[in-house]
């Protein structure tokens, strides 16, 4: 394995070296990863970042923060309203797990929905639609449903 690991290396030092001039990265440079080895998605909106990267970090007062104070989260048929209500289900229900954003389904003014890969604590984990409506960097409706 380690020789795979240096020749990876080796392969990246002309890139590395054209960044550290300006040169702009070729065609070919693979997509951002995040901590988890993942692809990254680009653009998605700084609210509902906020919430992946809080699932993710385990965070869970950053994630009742990337919510308004009266938000609504439709977990399936479920509601759930406002920090106290999310807070709980938050840390019962999500705290553990690991979410991964695979593609910005949708765009709108007031948000967009996502197809993400939600995986609770000790699963594979499953497929997944978060449709995010937004106010004042915020989320404040979360529509959760399987894809």
């Amino acid at each position: 394995m380690r020789r795979h690991s240096l020749s990876r290396g080796a392969a990246l030092v002309p890139f590395l070296l054209a960044a550290a001039c300006g040169a702009p990265p070729s065609p070919s440079t693979p997509p951002a990863r995040t901590a988890t080895g993942a692809a990254a998605v680009s653009r998605v909106d700084g609210a509902a970042q906020a919430y992946v990267d809080a699932v993710n970090a385990r965070d869970l007062d950053a994630l009742v923060a990337s919510f308004a104070p009266e938000a609504e989260i439709i977990d399936v048929t479920r509601s759930i309203k406002g920090h106290d209500a999310i807070r709980t289900w938050a840390d019962n229900e999500v705290i553990g797990g690991t979410l991964r954003v695979l593609a910005i389904a949708e765009r709108r003014p007031d948000g967009q929905k996502l197809l993400v890969h939600w995986a609770p604590g000790g699963s594979g984990g499953w497929r997944a639609h978060y449709d995010f409506t937004l106010a004042g960097g915020r989320i404040v409706k979360a529509d959760l449903q399987y894809a």
